[in-house]
């Protein structure tokens, strides 16, 4: 058994666990934020046996595609005086970054 944890962007974590649903694996939605825009993540968590775990990597791979935004940084602590011009930047966001863990003990109540 394995522990699969999707790191996915907050967009598509509604529609990747209807997917996952569909085929019939539990998963757990936990928000979480983080990283270099603040931006709302989801966190999906779920339990597969050993020979599901390329099936659930494709549903991940499949409903989590990255994209470009275009943001403005944000400002730069400044000394008084200073004058700073934000610039938009384009940035990938979305995709997945899913770590897959090795289970000892499953149980269910």
């Amino acid at each position: 058994m394995k522990l699969v944890m999707a790191i996915v962007h907050g967009d598509d974590a509604d529609m990747l666990v209807e997917a996952l649903l569909r085929k019939e694996f539990r998963a757990t939605k936990l928000a979480s934020s983080g990283g270099f825009l603040r931006r709302s993540n989801a966190t999906v968590i779920l339990g597969v046996d050993d020979d599901q775990v390329d099936a659930a990597l494709q549903i991940v791979k499949d409903n989590c595609t990255s994209r470009t935004e275009v943001v403005n940084p944000m400002p730069p602590i400044m000394e008084p005086g200073e004058f700073y011009l934000p610039y938009p930047v384009e940035v990938q966001v979305g995709g997945a970054t899913v770590f897959v863990l090795p289970v000892d003990r499953f149980e269910r109540f």
